[in-house]
């Protein structure tokens, strides 16, 4: 189907495209903002879970890839990828077999992964192969996610890890994508550099992620006598509604652009001003705001799981609407192929999904 439209009939509705374009754009942007900042991108793979644009991002010249779980690590390894960063304390017995025989089996292979308890380094420590587990030490911050508390608890961590067999630190994670105000990212990001001056490593890393503040973070972090890797995952198709909003790139030069984009019919107009659609919320994410009409004159009132209430004149019963999404990281795990398409929606290509692989 290749330089096929998606609309010449061959395709069902409803149906979300990829816009190569904007794609491309932002992964090559975001690639130049970290290598400007003296950053490496291991970007967040849990956005998409797609070996089409991993393969985009590590040759815009990623560092790796970040993934939540051992199941991802499991499935982006399949990717080819040869450094994997899992941001989350790995507890899964099947996971962390798999992990140290993947390590044990490849020299080449770089696997990170947090912690932020004594019990958690141990519990990673009881399955290490022959090759003990990198270990990233987690801060967080009051009302956040996991990661210890104060600095002093992580640097006490940090000592257990040096005096356990089976792991040993590679340096300091933390999460700010949780934080209100630059103000706080900046309060976040000191103690961040300051528990990393406590490192008896040669070359610690330090890892940050989210799409919200890497404008503060690049700012913030130029002089750390740290290797920094950001694990910004949305960033790579944008959207028209919550990262439209929060983007750094609203402070600063450059843009992102919205690369999602959801097509379906009209399947009724059941009273003047209103009509259904057929398109759900197994179709588009509706979790950080609901759909974005492109057309003038539309507004989404509501969302059902095959259905979308729409206000707006002069719709008629198979009528096509494009809608941009909100949130992309639960976009993509609603479907296991998608087009992907040029400027003018002819087909470049094909974008898959891997989620929830058994393996």
């Amino acid at each position: 189907m290749l330089g096929r439209s998606v609309f010449g009939g061959e395709l069902t509705f409803p149906l979300m495209v990829v816009h190569r374009d904007a794609l491309d754009h932002n992964i090559a942007t975001m690639a130049a903002f970290a290598r400007d900042h003296g950053m490496e991108l291991a970007p967040h793979a849990k956005t998409h879970m797609s070996p089409e644009i991993a393969a985009r991002q590590l040759d815009a010249g990623a560092w790796g890839l970040t993934v939540a779980s051992p199941a991802q690590a499991r499935t982006v390894r399949g990717f080819g990828a040869a450094r994997i960063m899992v941001a989350n304390q790995v507890v899964d017995p099947a996971g962390l077999r798999w992990a140290a025989a993947e390590l044990d089996a490849d020299p080449g292979f770089t696997l990170l992964s947090f912690a932020d308890s004594p019990a958690g380094a141990d519990l990673l420590a009881s399955f290490a192969g022959s090759r003990p587990f990198p270990v990233l030490a987690e801060l967080g911050h009051p009302g956040g996610r996991a990661g210890c508390r104060t600095v002093e608890d992580l640097l006490a961590l940090v000592r257990h890890i040096e005096r356990t067999d089976g792991v040993e630190i590679a340096g300091i994670a933390g999460y700010e994508g949780a934080l209100d105000t630059a103000q706080e990212v900046r309060k976040y990001l000191d103690l961040l550099q300051e528990a990393v001056e406590h490192l008896r490593v040669r070359t610690p890393i330090l890892t940050v992620g989210g799409s919200q503040w890497f404008d503060v973070i690049g700012r913030h972090l130029a002089a750390t006598q740290a290797r920094i890797l950001l694990r910004s995952g949305a960033y790579v198709t944008h959207d028209d509604g919550f990262y439209r909003e929060r983007t750094p790139y609203n402070r600063m030069d450059g843009e992102l652009r919205p690369a999602l984009e959801v097509w379906a019919h009209v399947l009724s107009t059941p009273e003047p001003g209103l009509a259904v659609v057929g398109m759900g919320k197994r179709d588009a994410p509706y979790d950080e705001g609901l759909p974005v009409p492109r057309r003038g004159g539309v507004t989404v009132v509501a969302m059902w799981d095959q259905h979308t209430i729409v206000r707006a004149d002069g719709l008629r019963p198979g009528d096509l609407l494009a809608f941009g999404i909100s949130h992309p990281c639960t976009a993509f795990d609603k479907w296991r192929q998608l087009p992907l398409v040029d400027g003018d929606y002819r087909i470049a290509g094909t974008i898959t999904t891997r989620f929830q692989e058994q393996q």
